[in-house]
């Protein structure tokens, strides 16, 4: 088995230095040249990827592994699935957790029976062989080459030592731990007279196509199309697209990247004092995160509608926690019923980044931070850079000249130092706009005895709170720009390129014709060149 391990670990440290991962501009660039595509990457599976693999192929129950924890660079872990390398501890727990989950499978009687169809009566039998090639279709996400199906009956038949299912189950873990089951080789058939351009082929396809739809590895269907030829068609890629867009995996898929793309991970760390904040309970983080889920599965699935709704809705779905905390009558709610309200019109909330969930992660535990939150509209809604501070800056806020300062006022000293007003002239006037919500996301008209402060602006442009924020933001051209581009990076692990500007434009304009739908922007990124072409790695 451990002869696989220096592939493994040589492929990883390819991961540091393939693609650009450099910091792109915010916005499109005055000319934008013809469409070329961008060096393939090598995602490694995510955490979630990998058990949702493994629970498709084997079923459950599968038993509880422990692998090196997913990175989020530029938000996504596609991206550092693409660009962390693996140690040699993240290489052994792959080990250990492909023999832990080979020995529940094969360990089963039942189960292996079930899994291969047969009983193999000596090793070598053809049970195994069969079995395998069916297996590894399904975990390499292709046909087993001949070289591939030699090399793993040769090991069940090695180190069987007269028991062709312990033979088995060794060949299964090291087909666990190959590098075509860790890794999504994305690497592409070359395209005439397009010099180092490549287009994924039909199962490289299938692959990338599950993976951004269902987050997992292609069904048989899937994969049954890429063998017919299928998928080396638009047609082709657009009939299955839909169909695994219909499927009730695909919900689950779209609330994870905008679980990424809206950092609610971030909820599960949340903690507040109860003595100062009465509303909070140990539960009410959980309470915020389906809220969010919610919304965006109303968007995008009950009603398919314009996903800008997002940022400027009135209509919430709440608890009864949640109901208190805004101050709504939801007489029907309970800890674990949900209900649809419409927010008051003359209230403050309107959109998600009015949702406890986006005020709570970007606050401290004692009180607000318009640094954070201006911080969030900027990076996650606009994709625009904010440069880290100086390393020698003091980032800690005094208490103020008075005691009874208020934020924005502490905020304003601290902006005096010309080393930090750069940086917080361009964060902290959206930021403002949410002053009037505590720490908690609950909503409050005084700070530290004296009448809250919620005027800001956006770019120049003036705004009296974040009410008018979520009126800007539902009209913005750059949000769902940024939502393109987002989404782009979530499905091919890596920062857009240059190159790559003219496609993107492309999305943005198919995605307005469609009324701003979001499904219909997944179908087009798939069936995009952007999706389907590679460039050639330069060595």
């Amino acid at each position: 088995m451990h002869r696989l391990l220096p592939l493994l670990l040589a492929l990883t440290a390819c991961n540091g230095v393939i693609g650009d991962m450099s910091p792109q501009p915010e916005d499109e660039p005055a000319e934008v040249g013809p469409y070329a595509p961008a060096e393939a990457v090598l995602p490694r599976l995510t955490g979630v990827q990998y058990r949702n693999v493994l629970v498709d192929v084997f079923g459950e129950p599968l038993p509880a592994v422990t692998l090196e924890p997913d990175t989020n660079p530029y938000l996504f872990s596609n991206i550092g699935g693409a660009t962390t390398t693996l140690s040699e501890r993240g290489t052994a727990l792959y080990d250990d957790a492909a023999h832990a989950i080979a020995q529940a499978v094969v360990g089963d009687a039942a189960r292996r029976t079930e899994l291969f169809g047969c009983e193999p009566a000596a090793p070598g039998d053809a049970c195994v062989p069969d079995g395998l090639g069916r297996i590894g279709r399904q975990l390499f996400r292709r046909p087993l080459t001949a070289d591939e199906e030699a090399r793993w009956v040769n090991v069940s038949v090695e180190l069987a030592v007269g028991d062709p299912w312990q033979g088995a189950r060794y060949a299964l873990a090291g087909m666990l731990q190959s590098p075509f089951f860790l890794y999504r080789a994305e690497i592409g058939d070359p395209i005439a007279g397009e010099d180092g351009w490549r287009r994924l082929n039909g199962y490289e396809l299938a692959s990338r196509l599950s993976f951004l739809f269902w987050n997992t590895a292609p069904d048989a269907e899937l994969l049954d199309a890429a063998a017919s030829g299928a998928l080396d068609t638009k047609e082709g890629v657009l009939e299955q697209a839909w169909r695994l867009l219909e499927d009730e995996r695909a919900r689950d898929a779209i609330q994870h990247f905008f679980a990424e793309y809206l950092d609610l991970g971030r909820l599960e760390g949340l903690d507040r004092d109860p003595e100062r904040y009465a509303t909070f309970t140990p539960t009410v983080a959980a309470s915020m995160r389906s809220e969010v889920e919610l919304l965006v599965d109303d968007v995008v699935f009950r009603r398919d509608t314009d996903v800008r709704e997002l940022f400027a809705t009135r209509q919430t779905f709440v608890n009864d926690e949640l109901a208190t905390l805004y101050g709504v009558d939801a007489p029907d709610a309970t800890p674990i019923t949900f209900v649809p309200v419409e927010l008051p019109e003359s209230g403050p909330r309107a959109g998600i980044l009015t949702t406890a969930a986006f005020l709570a992660m970007n606050a401290h535990p004692t009180e607000t931070s318009p640094t954070l939150r201006g911080k969030y509209v900027r990076e996650r809604v606009l994709c625009q850079t904010v440069q880290p501070p100086p390393p020698d800056v003091v980032t800690e806020l005094a208490m103020g000249e008075e005691e009874a300062a208020t934020l924005r006022e502490r905020l304003e000293q601290h902006r005096r130092d010309p080393a930090c007003a750069p940086c917080h002239a361009f964060i902290d006037p959206p930021g403002f706009l949410f002053e009037s919500f505590d720490s908690m996301g609950g909503h409050r008209t005084e700070e530290a005895g004296m009448p809250v402060n919620t005027s800001g602006d956006l770019d120049g442009i003036p705004l009296a709170d974040a009410r008018d924020l979520a009126t800007m933001l539902r009209d913005d051209p750059r949000v769902p720009r940024c939502m393109v581009r987002q989404l782009h990076r979530h499905a091919t692990g890596r920062l857009e390129e240059q190159s790559e500007m003219a496609a993107l434009l492309e999305l943005e304009d198919t995605f307005a014709a469609s009324g701003y739908r979001f499904r219909d922007l997944l179908v087009a990124l798939a069936t995009s060149e952007a999706f389907r072409t590679v460039r050639e790695v330069t060595p």
